[in-house]
């Protein structure tokens, strides 16, 4: 007796699983009936309307996955950027600039002679006044980088026009000659009313005031307009100058190292020089950035929202019409034996079916989303990418239709719930 007894769950159990997976199959063969000859315009247009939603939350993602990681400091076309661990010891000061890297013309120096690597310099960002035309001070955002014959892009501004080297460094004893060199966005051009050749003093002290001991710089160049892909008023540097001036010689401070090359050598010898910081490779994202830059993060969020409410709102009443249309079938479940969450769970299961079919196709048209993006941008606005696409996306978009999904069914699983096998038969 004993021994039976203990068999019966076994059994009720297996006999549930083959039940539901008797109302799975139903369901996906109907649904395949349905969106290939029946009902094809109800259902592809249901597949439709989920997939522009999702692919539009993927676009508008990818935007914010690229305006996070977009600042200043990251509109470059280095192949490896090194910055520190936020929250890490590798700098001698972390207060309210964050943290920075340490000995960074040192190693930066280290960098450059590795086999495979074909630049690297530290770039160190710091806000300053600059003597307007007009005699008032303006505030600018100074970007010091260590040039070489090549042109690269720091901060979305061209190296080109600044002197090849850094001579003011003079191998750690910052007394070299000065350059006195900057160069201008258009932006910031605008701002002073300075153009190439101009001398602009640096002011310095309280209130913006200008010491006769403070450098003067000479503008050697003012950006294309758009060439910084921002509106802020930028200014490149020679690195060891603007270090100077800003007291981060003391320790050799930066804000990040940019290196170019081959990638893998690039890779390894900025792990090498800095083991602890984070090191990047250009091309990968990090979705975790959306959490740190707030306006990323509110764009994503609102896509979020956006995206669950017409998803959401769309499946909800195109289900619910085929349920309304499909009343005779489900009561034929009903006569044939079908007990009511069976013949709600066809619904349920064609309703997920419809929404996961409409994320992959979203998912998809998403990525061919972003490249048309950055396309356009390119070809018009903004010198790199500014929209990104990670991996972590495709589950992330599946998710949110799924979600979108369960809070659409109710409405359908309504309909279908009122259907009663003498109603249909009176019809």
């Amino acid at each position: 007796m004993s021994d039976e007894g203990d068999e019966l769950p076994d059994d009720v159990g297996s006999g549930r699983r083959a039940r539901w997976r008797g109302i799975v199959g139903l369901t996906l063969s109907r649904w395949w009936r349905r969106a290939t000859r029946t009902t094809v315009s109800r259902i592809a247009s249901t597949i439709a309307a989920v997939a522009l939603t999702i692919a539009l939350l993927v676009v508008v993602t990818g935007i914010a996955l690229a305006l996070a990681g977009g600042g200043v400091a990251n509109q470059d076309d280095a192949d490896v950027r090194i910055t520190p661990e936020e929250g890490g010891t590798l700098s001698s000061v972390d207060g309210v600039e964050g943290p920075r890297l340490g000995a960074t013309n040192d190693q930066a120096a280290t960098i450059r002679s590795h086999d495979g690597v074909e630049h690297a310099s530290p770039v160190l960002l710091e806000t300053g006044q600059l003597e307007s035309s007009d005699g008032e001070p303006r505030t600018v955002r100074l970007v010091g980088v260590v040039p070489d014959d090549e042109s690269r892009t720091v901060a979305g501004l061209s190296t080109a026009d600044l002197e090849s080297g850094d001579p003011h460094y003079a191998n750690g004893s910052y007394s070299g000659p000065r350059t006195g060199e900057i160069v201008l966005s258009s932006t910031a051009a605008e701002r002073l009313g300075a153009s190439p050749g101009d001398e602009l003093a640096v002011s310095t002290g309280p209130g913006g005031r200008t010491s006769s001991a403070a450098p003067s710089v000479r503008v050697t160049a003012v950006a294309d307009e758009g060439a910084s892909g921002s509106d802020a008023p930028i200014a490149l540097v020679h690195l060891s100058e603007l270090q100077s001036v800003s007291g981060a010689d003391d320790g050799q401070l930066a804000d990040r190292v940019l290196v170019w090359g081959e990638s893998r050598a690039a890779q390894s010898a900025a792990t090498d020089a800095y083991p602890a910081a984070a090191v990047e490779v250009a091309g990968e994202t990090d979705p975790s950035s959306l959490f740190d830059d707030g306006l990323a993060f509110a764009t994503s969020v609102l896509a979020l929202l956006v995206g669950v409410t017409i998803c959401a709102s769309f499946v909800a009443t195109t289900m619910g019409m085929t349920v309304d249309e499909d009343r005779r079938m489900l009561a034929v479940l009903e006569s044939v034996g079908f007990p009511t969450y069976s013949r709600l769970a066809v619904v349920a299961v064609s309703t997920v079916i419809t929404t996961l079919v409409g994320s992959v196709a979203g998912i998809g048209l998403g990525m061919v989303g972003i490249v048309g993006v950055n396309t356009i941008a390119g070809g018009t606005v903004a010198p790199g990418a500014v929209a990104h696409f990670h991996p972590l996306f495709a589950p992330y978009a599946i998710a949110v239709a799924l979600f979108s999904g369960l809070v659409a069914v109710p409405y359908p699983l309504a309909v279908a719930a009122r259907t009663s096998v003498l109603e249909e038969v009176n019809r």
